[in-house]
């Protein structure tokens, strides 16, 4: 004898129109009266009754139901679309161009709800054999940060991509340091192009290269102040950067550097050719009082500056061009001031960094093929007699 359901069991019907077996059930009413009513479908009884159980579940979870075809991709989209508010330009461009060329092609199509850490763990292991550790940290960031936006959006129960370690990945090429007889090579050679003041300025004060790009004529003090107390000599204050809100990188990074009597000469001479160019531009030139800028004016990015640098390096003997970048100047102002005895200390002050451990491990690049510094002073200490 069959049983009837009790009062809010719901029920299970033939849909007809879509060909499949509706569960549904009854969970009482909303605050504004309206009935509350879940429903699973399925091609079977059992398959409709499951996928309701799993409704059902969600539900005391405190989840909404997200649509059963809601996809990472949607998910990474969504990310792009609305999470990234506020963020600096070239942020949005490298992430948008992570996702799209790496995440939604190899994982868009899955569904979140059945994204698993397995799977996940397989796709970086996947680009783990062709892309750095650095790209892959990225990678991993854009995904999880996706989902992580999905949840709290009641896409889905949990992230999964919180649970995968990010793999080793290739090795990225090591920055290097030229030596003093490349960095007069490439001074020699960098002599009447656009960027030779660029070059020298970078050289010999060690400043990122998106500190001088930001740099403008106000922070430059060519003739000093003899009339302060200290006098103090021709200098530059790097207090900007083309970072997002134009603060350098660190508080430490904020600094007054004296200028090399070189780079005193290059940046009068700086001032004279943008004269010209400013002239030359008429109505077209766009005033924001750069130090270094296009013909027109206008603030270089890092695409200009690397181009405009390797097509200054050309011909430089005993340099291929193509195998250095601009940042690579700073690699050798720490090299050629450690090799010349300075300080750690001093040096770290110099170009900004918060303490000796990055200098150390990242810039200073031994140039002396031996390390002769124990050997020296143990000879000073235990003279032959």
């Amino acid at each position: 004898m069959t049983t009837r359901r009790s009062r809010g069991d719901g029920g299970l019907h033939w849909d007809e129109k879509r060909q499949r077996w509706i569960a549904t059930a009854n969970l009482g009413f909303d605050p504004s009266g309206k009935r509350i009513v879940k429903r699973g479908s399925g091609r079977t009884k059992t398959e409709a009754k499951n996928k309701l159980k799993e409704v059902l579940r969600d539900h005391e979870d405190g989840l909404a139901i997200a649509p059963t075809n809601y996809t990472v991709a949607d998910a990474v989209n969504d990310w792009l679309t609305y999470g990234l508010a506020g963020r600096d330009e070239g942020t949005v461009e490298t992430v948008t161009l992570l996702s799209r060329t790496h995440v939604i092609p190899s994982l868009g199509a899955r569904k979140l709800r059945d994204l698993s850490a397995e799977d996940v763990d397989r796709w970086l292991a996947v680009k783990a054999r062709t892309l750095s550790t650095r790209t892959l940290q990225g990678l991993h960031s854009c995904l999880n940060r996706s989902v992580k936006r999905a949840m709290a959006r009641d896409k889905v129960k949990r992230n999964v991509v919180e649970l995968c370690a990010v793999p080793a990945g290739r090795p990225g090429r090591p920055s290097k340091a030229l030596t003093l007889a490349q960095a007069k090579a490439v001074l020699k050679a960098a002599e009447g192009t656009s960027m030779y003041a660029y070059i020298v300025v970078a050289l010999l004060t060690g400043a990122r290269t998106e500190e001088l790009r930001a740099l403008t004529w106000d922070h430059v003090f060519l003739s000093g102040r003899p009339d302060a107390n200290p006098p103090q000599p021709p200098h530059i204050a790097v207090w900007r950067s083309v970072r997002r809100g134009g603060d350098t990188k660190t508080r430490k990074s904020r600094r007054t550097l004296a200028l090399p009597a070189r780079c005193v000469e290059v940046l009068w001479a700086q001032f004279e050719d943008q004269g010209w160019e400013r002239l030359a531009a008429g109505d077209d030139w766009e005033e924001t009082g750069l130090v270094f800028s296009s013909a027109v004016g206008k603030p270089l990015d890092a695409t200009n500056v690397r181009r405009a640098f390797r097509v200054a390096l050309k011909g430089a003997e005993g340099i291929n061009a193509d195998e250095w970048t601009p940042r690579e100047l700073r690699h050798s102002f720490v090299s050629l001031l450690s090799d010349s005895g300075v300080p750690l200390e001093e040096i770290s002050r110099l170009v900004g960094h918060s303490g000796t451990a990055v200098t150390e491990e990242v810039y200073r690049k031994q140039i002396r093929p031996v390390i002769q510094t124990g050997a020296i002073t143990m000879d000073s200490i235990f003279r032959s007699k």
